[in-house]
């Protein structure tokens, strides 16, 4: 093989490394770009769930706070973000209070509510 053989197998080895650098730096832009989409549909959701109205039967209240937490502890397993995720395990543990409270007081509701919008706000934080 000649200079001219070897100067174009040389090129061609570069060229290859180049592309396959190129291929691992969009790669890794998908992978964040995902990541982004990821956690930004999670907020979404998490955000659309943090309702709950103390003005229904009791049962029903209970029951609508287990679906709730449990929701979000899914969310919490599908996010890479520790801050978005440490924010949905505690929105899911308001939910989980809330279930155990006595709901016919309302003092117990009025507080948990406050603790529930305290947790709400640190999500908002955390998905910003």
């Amino acid at each position: 093989m000649g200079i001219r053989g070897r100067c174009v197998a040389v090129v061609s080895v570069l060229a290859s490394v180049l592309v396959v650098a190129g291929c691992a730096e969009v790669g890794e832009a998908v992978d964040e770009a995902n990541a982004v989409t990821d956690r930004a549909a999670v907020c979404a959701e998490a955000l659309g769930l943090a309702d709950l109205n103390p003005l229904v039967d009791e049962e029903r209240l209970r029951q609508r706070a287990e679906d709730k937490e449990r929701r979000l502890r899914e969310l919490a397993d599908d996010v890479a973000d520790e801050d978005v995720k440490a924010s949905l395990l505690g929105l899911a543990d308001s939910y989980l209070q809330v279930q155990k409270e006595r709901l016919d007081d309302a003092g117990v509701v009025a507080r948990w509510v406050q603790r529930n919008t305290e947790r709400l706000d640190d999500l908002r934080v955390a998905c910003t």
